[in-house]
């Protein structure tokens, strides 16, 4: 088996990142591959990567191996998501711009990525919440950072997995959170509402109002 060089690993990771943005990879598919494609000693493991992508446009670094395939469409998200008295939540096969701000007023937007389509190498998500929140849940092996300030509240990052590979997807999370917050999590990592605990984003339990007052005994 002929082994594999630096530059056929980059130029397959370059060929992922393109069909991603092409939309025919998801964000777990891109990390899962490119994670794949740097562990990759010989020729014949980088040439499963690309096998099913189509070949690259006249002029570009071609990868090991490309065979045609549609790519199933994708529902297309705006860059506004509104979680307003309730929800407005978004999983399995979407696409996500790479710029997205999510408001969210006494209820949340939660955010499955790991099915999504990406426009860019790296996304940006704000939140910003007021007596709610969202759940972001980004798949192992994408690199993400979370960011913001909490009042009344709090942003959790909670994630599981090694350290995501050279080149992988980068999921950036701003949370401005007002008496509620965002969780920002792997599959794996479960909300704390699941554990019996009150989600961050929640809205905060308002006391019970006092009792009448009893009228005098005659």
């Amino acid at each position: 088996m002929t082994r594999a060089s630096d530059a056929e690993r980059e130029a397959v990771v370059a060929r992922l990142r393109d069909a991603a943005a092409e939309g025919r990879l998801t964000v777990e598919e891109l990390a899962q591959r490119i994670d794949a494609a740097y562990d990759a000693r010989t020729r014949a493991e980088l040439e499963p990567l690309t096998a099913d992508l189509p070949a690259p446009a006249p002029g570009a670094t071609p990868a090991p191996v490309a065979a045609p395939g549609p790519a199933p469409p994708a529902r297309t998200a705006p860059k506004l998501l509104l979680g307003i008295m309730g929800g407005g939540d978004h999983k399995g096969r979407w696409r996500i711009a790479s710029r997205a701000t999510v408001v969210n007023v006494m209820g949340g937007a939660d955010l499955d990525l790991r099915d999504a389509l990406i426009d860019a190498n790296e996304t940006v998500i704000t939140v910003v919440s007021v007596m709610g929140g969202s759940d972001i849940i980004v798949p192992e092996g994408v690199e993400v950072e979370l960011g913001g300030f909490a009042l009344m509240g709090g942003n959790d990052l909670r994630l599981e997995g090694g350290r995501p590979a050279p080149g992988a997807p980068v999921v950036r999370v701003r949370a401005w959170s007002l008496m509620g917050g965002t969780d920002v999590r792997t599959p794996r990592e479960k909300r704390r509402r699941r554990h019996g605990l009150p989600s961050s984003h929640d809205p905060p339990e308002l006391p019970d109002p006092p009792a009448p007052p009893r009228p005098p005994r005659p």
